[in-house]
């Protein structure tokens, strides 16, 4: 089973250096495949590891090819494929109840989301929360905010069915970004949250996130700003020690989290079945992305058996 660059599966055979998994074992890939080394790996960054013997380089011999010709692996894994060869330090191990099309969504989106609240932030018990943008990784965001203890979560969105959405995964509040989401979260956090979470990649919504803190508070931009775009902010909110701050991946350290993550499923605490939107084809790729467009749905999962 696929989702893009997240996908689960099983071990199918392994190399002779490889001494992590065995064939059988039930994985979740990771795009932050790591080293193990360098000194974000040793300092416990793993997300951040940029060293290249983990992947290929350009003039080394292709490892998957077809006709002939080299085929090139998205982010160091593969997509939209029944079979993927990946450097061990790409998987982490699971145990094998776990539903794989619910396992699936851990694999980026979830780590995401709820790896923003619990490493890069650090959201603390009885704090307020805003989340801007409810897709799969807002949502993830929301569910993390929640099972952090956050005593008031606010999610914002222009889709009423997504806020709808967002109070099953434990939005306490909802916004609607059409009118002034700034204002509304503002007044019902009484003067600003504690800590804020864009997951959208706007530079608006980046702006926004900033402005809605208290004094104190700590924004956290999980969405990819397009190149160029440069945020603005107020130079005098810097004298309240407001604080901004980027997330990739959700600072992880996949091969605890995602095993962690498994059991709050299991237990009921992560709520995987609600953000599954449907079940597709590979066949049915190309109109389930062109429904991510609309807004209108959070995961699709593509089956291959």
């Amino acid at each position: 089973m696929v989702l893009g660059h997240e996908s689960s599966g099983v071990v199918e055979a392994v190399g002779s250096d490889v001494h992590y998994v065995q064939p059988g074992d039930h994985v979740i890939t990771c795009l932050s495949v790591f080293c193990g080394h360098c000194e974000y790996c040793l300092t416990g960054h793993m997300s951040l590891c940029q060293e290249p013997e983990t992947r290929r380089g350009r003039d080394d011999e292709p490892r998957i090819s077809q006709g002939g010709n080299f085929v090139a692996q998205f982010a160091n894994l593969g997509s939209f494929a029944e079979y993927m060869l990946v450097h061990e330090h790409g998987v982490a191990k699971i145990r094998e109840d776990m539903p794989m099309d619910r396992a699936a969504l851990i694999g980026c989106g979830v780590t995401t989301g709820v790896g923003a609240v619990i490493h890069t932030a650090k959201v603390e018990p009885g704090s307020t929360v805003a989340v801007i943008g409810c897709g799969g990784v807002g949502l993830s965001c929301i569910n993390g905010a929640a099972i952090a203890g956050a005593a008031r979560i606010i999610a914002v969105d222009r889709v009423p069915s997504k806020l709808e959405l967002a109070r099953k995964f434990g939005a306490t509040d909802v916004v609607n970004a059409k009118d002034d989401p700034v204002a509304e979260v503002k007044e019902l956090s009484g003067g600003g949250v504690h800590y804020s979470f864009e997951a959208i990649g706007l530079k608006v919504t980046a702006e926004q996130s900033f402005q809605m803190l208290r004094n104190g508070g700590t924004a956290t931009i999980i969405g990819m700003i397009p190149p160029g775009d440069m945020v603005s902010l107020h130079g005098p909110d810097f004298l309240m020690e407001k604080k901004i701050q980027g997330s990739f991946m959700g600072s992880n350290r996949f091969r605890v989290d995602m095993p962690r993550f498994v059991e709050l499923y299991l237990q009921g605490k992560l709520h995987l079945d609600d953000m599954v939107s449907g079940h597709i084809k590979l066949s049915d790729v190309n109109e389930a992305l062109l429904a991510l467009e609309t807004g209108e749905i959070a995961r699709n999962v593509i089956m291959f058996d």
